[in-house]
């Protein structure tokens, strides 16, 4: 995956105009990226709570809580490490813009904008804000790398405990590992800088997880395709 191609991670986008939030999503979608959306403040920071995003793109007038407290809020929470986009079709004066950076927005976008001006504003803001580029491998163990797979394929803690058969305290370990070693501070980041730099393939197969019916072995079917099936060993029954 290129430099400036998607990153792994959730965006969000907070516009209480539904045309124009339906719009963003739409075109960052078809531009690879996983969007969420977010109706108001209340909504985002809701959101924010349970997964930090990637980047926010955030109207600056919203119902309720204002876009300039949702900024504030992100940046107490999560300080630099997410980028926040402000998007304004009436606050377009220079002073306006100014004021959108100073209160902690990485970028000021005035609507109408165009797509392509869009997609490369929020490309070119993950490009920055993610570390540089490092060697592959980075340090990370096999197992550390095993597990960041497993997080690039939408795993959890536990389903990971479950894969690799070690406890949901020891994945977390290992994430605490994989994160500092990578200099990032989520998992979401974790996974972009994987894919940036090739720690990790794209859309490799995820591994089968053992059955306690027995192991597993690798037989032909009717077509010859491989398929997995599960042999159980039974104790002999004792002699009469």
């Amino acid at each position: 995956m290129g430099e400036s191609g998607p990153r792994a991670g959730v965006l969000l986008v907070v516009e209480d105009h539904v045309g124009v939030r339906s719009l963003v999503s739409l075109v960052l979608t078809a531009a690879g990226y996983v969007v969420r959306e977010a109706a108001s403040g209340e909504e985002a920071i809701e959101f924010a709570r349970k997964e930090q995003p990637l980047l926010v793109l955030l109207d600056v007038r919203l119902p309720g809580i204002s876009g300039y407290e949702v900024c504030g809020w992100l940046r107490d929470r999560f300080h630099d490490s997410v980028p926040v986009i402000f998007l304004s079709g009436e606050r377009t004066e220079a002073f306006d813009r100014a004021a959108g950076l100073m209160l902690g927005a990485d970028d000021y976008l005035v609507k109408p904008f165009s797509n392509e001006e869009l997609v490369a504003r929020v490309r070119g803001l993950l490009r920055r804000t993610l570390p540089a580029p490092r060697a592959r491998g980075v340090g990370l163990t096999a197992r550390e790398l095993e597990v960041l797979r497993l997080l690039a394929g939408g795993l959890i803690q536990n389903d990971i405990a479950g894969h690799l058969l070690i406890s949901t305290k020891t994945v977390g370990t290992h994430i605490e590992h994989i994160l500092m070693k990578l200099g990032v501070q989520s998992r979401a980041q974790a996974v972009a800088l994987a894919y940036r730099d090739n720690l990790i393939e794209p859309n490799a197969p995820l591994p089968i997880a053992p059955s306690a019916s027995g192991p597993a072995t690798l037989s032909n079917g009717a077509h010859g395709d491989a398929s997995v099936s599960f042999r159980t060993t039974t104790a002999p029954k004792p002699a009469r």
